[in-house]
């Protein structure tokens, strides 16, 4: 029971942590009909770095750094945080939260297919099944219906969406590799701090603050969660999710990012969702989880359950 029990917590924090990067799709969208996209990210990361900082504070975390370790956080904070997000807002400009949820969950395609690159992994049959079925989907959840027939969407917010989920990527395995030896909250918090810094000049550019006025209790509301919990207690409770649980346990979770975007967006947005998008999101998970090697797996414990 007591082997139990951490995994079960560590289980929520990693479940807890998806559901806020899936509803920041949708209060990123709330947002963005007041805001610029540039000035949106530096409250968020404004509010992020405090809300981080204080967290480093009351767990009496040095704040330290080697100067070894400066280009490295540089690098992480520019792709994973700056581009990231800025390829997010921009794509979220034009298309809906609930397609930018299931098109994110493309990210471990292309994990591997850098990995086929650049580690010199082999290509299989299940993977190459996996892929297609990843693409297909991708092609159906960014079509538009029109009568019976459905046509592509050219639109380049999908676009976007498909290169964060690249960015990410390459973000992701230079995480791994890089191996800084820092704990999560020190390294998030400066990785929050660099995309700040970048997007500052922008806000000053564009006199953002300007538009500050004009939002509403809820949309502040929105931009306190993307703050706080997107940009904070997400990227915490990630971390403390794989002191528990190894990695590829953890990353089961990722499947269910779409699934609380499509509610939120549902919910909050009051945005239409078509039967033929759901499909094409499920087609996209489908295929991401034959490409893990993590389809059989999921299968035979399915099976066993029932029989049990």
């Amino acid at each position: 029971m007591t082997y139990i029990r951490p995994k079960l917590t560590a289980s929520l924090y990693g479940l807890l942590s998806i559901s806020f990067w899936g509803v920041s799709f949708v209060s990123t969208k709330a947002v963005l009909g007041k805001l610029d996209p540039y000035s949106l990210l530096v409250i968020r990361f404004g509010i992020g770095a405090l809300f981080l900082l204080l967290l480093l504070v009351l767990q009496r975390h040095r704040l330290y750094i080697s100067i070894k370790y400066v280009p490295h956080l540089m690098v992480l904070g520019i792709l994973g945080v700056f581009v990231h997000q800025i390829l997010q807002a921009t794509a979220l400009l034009t298309i809906n939260a609930s397609a930018a949820g299931w098109l994110i969950s493309l990210s471990p395609i292309f994990t591997v297919i850098l990995s086929l690159l650049f580690l010199h992994k082999k290509m299989n049959i299940p993977k190459a099944v996996g892929m297609v079925l990843a693409v297909t989907g991708v092609l159906i959840v960014t079509s538009t219906r029109s009568g019976h027939s459905i046509q592509f969407a050219m639109n380049i917010g999908y676009l976007l969406m498909i290169l964060s989920t690249l960015n990410w990527a390459i973000y992701s395995v230079l995480l791994r590799s890089l191996k800084i030896p820092y704990p999560p909250l020190v390294v998030t918090f400066y990785m929050c701090l660099v995309g700040l810094i970048l997007t500052t000049p922008f806000i000053i550019r564009n006199r953002g603050w300007e538009n500050l006025t004009l939002l509403d209790h809820s949309e502040w509301a929105h931009l306190l969660f993307l703050g706080v919990f997107v940009s904070g207690i997400a990227y915490w409770y990630w971390g403390k999710a794989l002191e528990v649980l190894e990695a590829s346990k953890v990353s089961m979770f990722l499947y269910l990012e779409p699934i609380a975007t499509l509610v939120a967006a549902i919910i909050l947005l009051h945005e239409k969702v078509l039967l033929i998008s759901v499909a094409g999101g499920i087609i996209i998970i489908i295929g991401v989880v034959i490409v893990n090697g993590q389809f059989v797996p999921m299968l035979l414990r399915f099976l066993t359950k029932k029989r049990l």
